[in-house]
C-alpha cells in the first residue's frame, strides 16, 4: 500500500503546518468521491474483479479522503487526530509491509498452512472488512472505531501479502 502511505504522510504534513489546502479538503466533493471509490473497490474486491494488492490501497487512500473531509469539520480545529491517525496508519502499514510480506520467506511450511486456513476460511474476507472500515466511518463519537479497524484491514492486508508469492 505504497500510495497510501505516501498519501497518511501529506495529510499528516497538511495538518501538522496548518496549511490551507485543509480548506479545500473538508469539501462535499472528497467525501462523495471518497466514499464512491471506496464502495466501487469494496465491489471489484467482492467480485474479484480488482488485484488484491491494488484494492487493498485503493481503499484505503480513498476512506483516508472521506475521513478527513467528514469528521475535521466535526472536531475542534487543532484535534490531534487528524496528525496521528495518518501517521499511525503509515507507521502501521511501513511495519507490517518490512517485518511481515518484506520478511515471508521466512515463514515456515506449517504456520503459511494455517495461514491459507485462515484465509480459505472466509472469516477476515477483505471484502467484508473494508465494509467494517466503511461503517465505522459514521460513528465519529466513537473515534477509536476507526482506527481498530484500520488495522484490521492493515492484519488482512499483511496476511494477503504473507501468501502472494514474490
Amino acid at each position: 500500500m505504497p500510495f497510501f502511505v505516501v498519501l497518511c504522510l501529506i495529510l499528516a504534513l497538511i495538518v501538522q503546518t496548518g496549511s490551507p489546502i485543509q480548506a479545500v479538503l473538508v469539501s462535499p466533493v472528497f467525501i462523495y468521491v471518497g466514499l464512491a471509490i471506496a464502495i466501487g473497490t469494496i465491489m471489484g474486491s467482492f467480485f474479484k474483479r480488482l488485484p488484491e494488492k491494488i484494492s487493498y490501497d485503493l481503499f484505503a487512500s480513498s476512506i483516508l479522503f472521506a475521513w478527513f473531509a467528514y469528521w475535521k469539520p466535526l472536531f475542534v480545529a487543532d484535534s490531534p487526530i487528524f496528525f496521528f491517525f495518518p501517521v499511525y496508519f503509515a507507521l502501521i502499514v511501513a511495519f507490517v509491509s518490512l517485518f511481515f510480506i518484506g520478511q515471508r520467506h521466512k515463514i515456515d511450511r506449517d504456520s503459511l498452512q494455517r495461514m491459507r486456513s485462515i484465509v480459505d476460511s472466509g472469516v477476515v474476507e477483505p471484502s467484508f472488512i473494508m465494509v467494517c472500515v466503511l461503517v465505522t466511518l459514521y460513528f465519529e463519537n466513537r473515534f477509536i472505531q476507526f482506527p481498530t479497524m484500520m488495522t484490521l484491514l492493515t492484519t488482512r492486508y499483511a496476511l494477503s501479502g504473507c501468501l502472494k508469492p514474490k
